[in-house]
């Protein structure tokens, strides 16, 4: 599978905008990509001010992604700011070449920046099946919780979108490798740069590590459109070969 990762700095709560930036970087692309993916809360930034920007899944960026997604035959990915039932939501929105869509509402929300005081967390683990592989998709702040991410439904792709500052970036380096050791799988950290109008900075190092944790996409602080395509039946062989999943301890979250 190969796979598209963009990252790039964002306007402060200008859909239009970063819909527009991010296509002319999705047309840019001229070899052809299976998944594209895009940073967290892409279309806005990382807003405290949901009811300013919530769109609903019927919203001009659903169908913005759905219609690029048909037009370019890739599925996308990427979190978006929702409203449903009066509720708002960081949705991570997983769009099929098809128009189809699944979600994932981010269940660990960012109290340091009183997330949870605004959105709704979710309260499911989603995988999805694209392609032969299971993506177990994620956002952000959940990359703290181990447990959550914990690779019980043998997937093959961890995927986190992010808003990850730079001044906690030796985490986010950190953590990305430790989730793609433990749980043997490719995994994908996309993340924003630039400045938001809080003020804070972002420097990327959107990366791509193997089911070992080595680098196939070193982190990085320009904006710039990765592609690299995805092994899975060698990701299977150091599987068998090492078999540590296989000792994992049996325990149930939920």
């Amino acid at each position: 599978m190969k796979i598209a990762l963009i990252q790039s700095d964002l306007v402060w709560e200008n859909p239009k905008a970063n819909r527009d930036s991010f296509e002319e970087k999705i047309n840019g692309i001229k070899e052809s990509v299976d998944l594209i993916v895009l940073p967290e809360m892409f279309s806005t930034g990382f807003t405290m001010n949901p009811g300013v920007v919530a769109e609903t899944m019927q919203g001009e960026t659903v169908l913005w992604m759905q219609s690029l997604a048909k037009a370019k035959k890739t599925a996308i990915t990427g979190s978006v700011v929702i409203q449903e039932s009066g509720d708002f939501y960081n949705r991570m929105l997983f769009v099929f070449p098809s128009g189809e869509i699944q979600f994932y509402d981010k269940k660990h929300l960012f109290t340091l920046a009183g997330e949870d005081k605004v959105y709704t967390a979710g309260n499911q683990k989603l995988i999805v099946n694209y392609l032969g592989w299971k993506i177990c998709p994620m956002v952000c702040y959940d990359l703290r919780f181990p447990v959550f991410s914990r690779n019980v439904e043998n997937y093959d792709l961890l995927l986190y979108v992010a808003s990850w500052p730079e001044k906690r970036v030796n985490a986010w380096d950190a953590l990305l490798k430790a989730r793609a050791i433990e749980n043997m799988s490719y995994t994908i950290g996309v993340n924003r740069i630039g400045i938001d109008n809080n003020e804070h900075h972002y420097s990327g190092h959107s990366q791509l590590l193997d089911c070992l944790g080595d680098y196939i996409v070193a982190p990085t602080e320009e904006e710039n459109v990765f592609i690299a395509e995805l092994d899975k039946q060698k990701m299977i062989v150091t599987r068998q070969k090492l078999g540590f999943l296989n000792d994992r301890d049996s325990f149930k979250l939920f």
